[in-house]
């Protein structure tokens, strides 16, 4: 599903390393989308340019909620995209549907 090599795919197996440890260095921008959802493939360009302005100082994570249904599960998935921002290993802030840069930018700088 992620084509990009600047987003990073997380599944069960390692979203404890990538999402909520990594989280307590800098902050970690999920997506939670699926292959079929249109609104999840109009939000992936503007992920992919917040990736390469990102520079070390954010990640930004996807989710395959249709093969990481335990995930979507633990973190009450219910639409898509779902955006959730991790810190310090917490959920601190989330978004729903497609969102313009500005404010996901707005959304990490913020935490």
């Amino acid at each position: 599903m992620n084509k990009s090599s600047l987003i990073i795919s997380v599944d069960i197996d390692n979203f404890t390393t990538e999402v909520i440890e990594k989280s307590k260095q800098i902050p970690v921008l999920v997506d939670f989308s699926a292959d079929w959802c249109a609104p999840c493939h109009m939000l992936e360009p503007i992920l992919e340019k917040l990736a390469s302005e990102a520079k070390g100082t954010f990640v930004i994570a996807k989710v395959d909620t249709d093969e990481q249904q335990k995930l979507t599960g633990q973190y009450g998935i219910r639409g898509f995209p779902t955006l959730k921002l991790f810190r310090h290993g917490e959920v601190v802030d989330e978004a729903y549907g497609v969102q313009p840069a500005s404010k996901l930018r707005k959304m990490i700088s913020n935490q």
